[in-house]
């Protein structure tokens, strides 16, 4: 699968790169946030891990949030538990969108 559906998808800024020019492969990730209501891209090599994406997703995100181990990283709708493996061990392909959620579930009113 290639990243072009995500590569098309409006963002509000450019892509963040999160691997250097001459890396052999890049992969186009998309990091949504319910609480941001926004989106970004971030380019990765597959061997990037989890927390590093997260790290930058939250930077782009929500700025303000001092810490970020009270969200979790979702990828198909389950939490990504170890945020120290890589983005191509946590299942995910060049193209996949991420999850950003609060851990704790907030009540609606």
């Amino acid at each position: 699968m290639s990243g072009r559906f995500v590569t098309t998808l409006r963002t509000r800024t450019a892509p963040i790169r999160l691997v250097n020019d001459n890396a052999p492969l890049v992969w186009t990730l998309r990091v949504q946030s319910a609480e941001a209501w926004d989106a970004i891209k971030i380019e990765v090599a597959p061997d990037t891990l989890v927390r590093d994406v997260k790290q930058a997703a939250m930077g782009a995100l929500m700025p303000d949030v001092d810490t970020i181990d009270q969200y979790v990283v979702k990828l198909g709708g389950f939490e990504i538990v170890n945020e120290r493996e890589s983005i191509q061990s946590s299942g995910a392909i060049d193209g996949s969108t991420l999850l950003l959620m609060s851990r704790r579930r907030r009540a609606v009113r």
